[in-house]
């Protein structure tokens, strides 16, 4: 039965498993991306260029500082 079961559910659960898959794939490489070390540098970089420019605030820079460096610490060597 279990069989049959499974032949007669492919049209349905097959896509529905393609689905995850992908999704789960996408969540890898957002992942990968978002915590690229290169990207985390560029953009403290970018934060301090804000910061003394005027466009972000102190307040704003040290939270933004505070992620990125968190974020870099935790990426394994």
């Amino acid at each position: 039965m279990g069989l049959l079961r499974k032949i007669l559910t492919l049209p349905v659960s097959a896509p529905a498993d393609g689905v995850v898959w992908l999704a789960a794939r996408i969540a890898e490489a957002a992942e990968a991306e978002r915590n690229d070390p290169s990207l985390l540098r560029e953009a403290l970089v970018d934060a301090e260029a804000k910061l003394l420019s005027g466009e972000l605030g102190e307040d704003e820079y040290d939270a933004i500082e505070t992620d990125l460096l968190l974020r870099l610490r935790a990426i394994p060597e």
